[in-house]
Formats: structure tokens, C-alpha cells, sequence
């Protein structure tokens, strides 16, 4: 005579599943019951104060601040002749190695050090001469193009 399939495990595996799906559908009555359903768009809208944070409270109508919509300006606003920077800098060499083609600029006003190289030089160049030249980005940073010795 054959015994029952069913082991114990098999029987607790059952039972587990079992409470699970139960607890389950008393968390859904739960929630059905405390989802407040139809209780109104009031209950949903958020209100964001002066400071920019979201309260349930509307905002004071006397507290309301007029702008002028002339003053907002959309897109980047315009240069103004002040604005105009002379892109030619003056500075000093302060290392440059012509067997390997590069060097070092800095700048007179910022005495920052820009790097330059053979490629971007129109005069030949030495150490502690006196150049000019323009700022081009690359790609480590600020280089020096068109140097010219003055």
C-alpha cells in the first residue's frame, strides 16, 4: 500500500502560501477602507509658498507681489559694449623647449601660465621674451595660439 504524496514539507509550503494570500486580501480591505475615496480635490492640491516649498495652506492674496512683464527677459541678454573683451593678451615666456616644440606663457594681468606649442606660434620664440597672443581652448585646458613676439 502506497502512503500519502504529501510530505510535511510539502504540507507547510501550503500553509505558508496559504496565510500569505490571506494576509494579502485583509492588507487590500485595509487600504480600500482608509483610501478616503471621493473625499475631494482638496484633499490632492499642494500649494508652493514664497520660499519655494510645497504646504496645503493657499497663499495670502496680500502678500501678492506684481512683475512687470516687460523686465523678464527670455534667452541670452545682450552685450553691451563694456562687455567687449580685447581677446589679444600680453605676456612674458617663461619656459619653452624648441627641440621638443612646446612652452609656457603667463599672462602679464592674471599671471596665469598658459601652455603654447610650435604650431601655434607665427614668430619664433625664446625664453623670457615678451609676446602676445590669444587664448583657444584644448584640450587640457587654456592654450596660447597666435603668439607673436613684440
Amino acid at each position: 500500500m502506497a502512503g500519502s504524496q504529501e510530505t510535511f514539507g510539502k504540507k507547510e509550503r501550503e500553509k505558508k502560501r496559504l496565510q500569505k494570500r490571506k494576509e494579502k486580501a485583509q492588507k487590500k480591505e485595509a487600504r480600500k477602507a482608509n483610501s478616503g475615496e471621493g473625499s475631494g480635490l482638496d484633499s490632492m492640491i499642494a500649494y508652493v509658498d514664497e520660499y519655494g516649498f510645497a504646504t496645503d495652506t493657499p497663499p495670502d492674496p496680500s502678500n501678492r507681489v506684481e512683475i512687470d512683464v516687460e523686465s523678464i527677459e527670455i534667452g541670452i541678454p545682450r552685450r553691451s559694449a563694456e562687455d567687449e573683451v580685447d581677446p589679444i593678451r600680453n605676456g612674458k615666456v617663461s619656459f619653452f623647449d624648441s627641440s621638443k616644440g612646446f612652452g609656457f606663457i603667463i599672462d602679464n594681468d592674471t599671471q596665469e601660465k598658459y601652455f603654447t606649442h610650435v604650431s601655434g606660434l607665427i614668430d619664433e620664440i625664446v625664453e623670457n621674451d615678451k609676446v602676445s597672443f590669444e587664448l583657444e581652448k584644448g584640450m587640457r585646458g587654456m592654450n596660447a595660439v597666435k603668439v607673436k613676439k613684440i
